[in-house]
This record gives C-alpha cells, structure tokens and sequence, in this order.
C-alpha cells in the first residue's frame, strides 16, 4: 500500500492551523475557562519543588506552564492566565510553592508577594504576554530555534529578572548583605539545568503545535 506522506502533511498542517484559528476565535466564556484550566496546571507544577540547601527558593516545574500558556492561549490570555494564577493565590488558595520541604500542600494569601519568591510569580505575567505577544504576531517566531531564544529571553531575563530584583530587596529588608554573585548563586544557578529541559520541551510542543502559515486575527 503506498502511503501519500504530502497528504498527511497537509492534513497535519491544516489541523495546526485549525488549533490556532479556533484559540484565537472562541467566545470570552471559553478563554476564560482555558486561562483558568492553565492557571490551575501552573498551580498542580508548583507542586513538583526539590530543595536545595543553600538556596530558599525551591525548583519547581511552573515555568513550562507559564510557557506553554503563552504559546496555547496567545499573547492576551496567556498573561490572563498566569494573572488569575497570582490573583487566585494572593486571595488564599494555597498553591505557590512553599518554603519549606516538608509542607504537603503549598502556600497562599498576599505574604507570599512580599516574600523571597514574590519577583518569580510577577515575571510568570509579564514573560506570558511577551511570548504570546511574539508567537501571535510574527509567523517566524514559530519556529523551533525561534521559540527556543524567545522562551530563553523570557524565562532567563524577564522571570528571572523580576525575581532577582525582589529577592534582592527581600534581603535589604530582612537586613541580609547578599552581593551580586551571591544573589546569582541563590536565585539563579541551582535552576538553569531544570530550566533548560523545560524550555526545550516547551519549545518542541510548541514547534509541533504551532502553524508555521500566517492567520490575520
């Protein structure tokens, strides 16, 4: 039996492009329930944290939902998502990551915003509506190696950036003289090779789920 591969191709292609058309245009009730669905799977990662001895930040898997919510939900609800995530968690509902390993369940309420981790939790936002914003507007973006800078900025520059800012004023408040390196040490180093694995997964998805044909919406 021959196979037609360029038939199934265009079958693959037309249903990427079908994903995409039918994100961008169903109504505000279903958006909302999938910013909602994605914020809870934010939520469900935080819960996978490993603790390391040197540092009070723990590596948890949020980040490959905060990047797949861009890429899923596009440039507005994508950031939505991550927002009712934050705003969910700051109202009481205890599913940031905690502190301290031996907590079966995670934190919630406004504490946890000025805590050492609150930085982190703003740059889900802000890095989820910068890519959404990229891979809604520019088609080449769409690509593996594309996606693959793109979650790199967001993730090493935008997360880590507001979260390296407030760590650094949690520790100026707490009256802990921490310099620049030290802060890298703490804040950054024990993540990069986690970071890494889910960035690349975020970006394989992604690739494979994304149309590489323009859509005017």
């Amino acid at each position: 039996m021959e196979i037609n591969i360029g038939l199934y191709l265009n079958k693959y292609k037309n249903m990427r492009l079908g994903f995409f058309r039918w994100r961008c245009e169903i109504n505000v009730v279903y958006k909302i329930i999938l910013a909602s669905v994605f914020a809870c799977i934010t939520g469900l990662l935080a819960q996978i944290r490993i603790y390391l001895p040197w540092t009070i930040v723990p590596i948890t898997g949020q980040t490959f939902a905060v990047l797949l919510s861009a890429v899923v939900l596009g440039k507005w609800w994508g950031g939505i998502s991550q927002s009712i995530y934050l705003g969910v968690g700051l109202a009481g509902v205890p599913w940031f990551s905690p502190l301290e390993g031996m907590q079966m369940f995670s934190r919630g309420g406004l504490s946890v915003l000025f805590g050492p981790t609150g930085g982190y939790l703003i740059g889900f936002v802000f890095a989820a509506f910068l890519l959404g914003y990229f891979v809604d507007n520019y088609t080449r973006c769409r690509g593996f190696l594309s996606l693959l800078g793109l979650m790199l900025l967001t993730n090493f520059f935008v997360i880590y950036g507001f979260g390296l800012m407030h760590l650094y004023f949690w520790y100026t408040i707490t009256g802990v003289s921490v310099d620049i390196w030290g802060l890298l040490w703490v804040g950054v180093v024990p993540f990069i090779i986690g970071d890494l694995v889910k960035i690349f997964l975020s970006a394989s998805v992604s690739t494979v789920i994304l149309p590489k044909e323009s859509y005017a919406f």
